[in-house]
């Protein structure tokens, strides 16, 4: 993802109607499936719920959609991959 056109936002509907807005941090292949890191538009960082949504891409009826991911092993295993990336980008393209 190139960050000289700023960040990239989705909207994204919940199961339950509810629409909001997440900043795409980042994508990563993991056991042959597509995951994406994101971070809620409007959260306050000084919030204790702070933190990432990890969700996997997933296709239904020929169209790619975000579900969550229901195993708690696996999705500290892709947090741990996605913070790792995060920081290696941060240290490749710091001042």
């Amino acid at each position: 993802m190139s960050e000289q056109f700023g960040p990239d936002f989705v909207s994204v509907t919940d199961d339950e109607g509810n629409e909001f807005e997440l900043e795409h941090l980042g994508t990563l292949e993991y056991s042959g499936r597509t995951y994406m890191a994101f971070l809620p538009a409007d959260m306050d960082e000084d919030d204790e719920d702070f933190g990432i949504i990890i969700l996997k891409v997933v296709e239904s009826d020929g169209e790619e959609l975000l579900a969550d991911v229901d195993d708690e092993q696996e999705l500290n295993t892709l947090y741990d991959l996605f913070m790792e990336q995060l920081f290696a980008d941060d240290e490749d393209g710091g001042s």
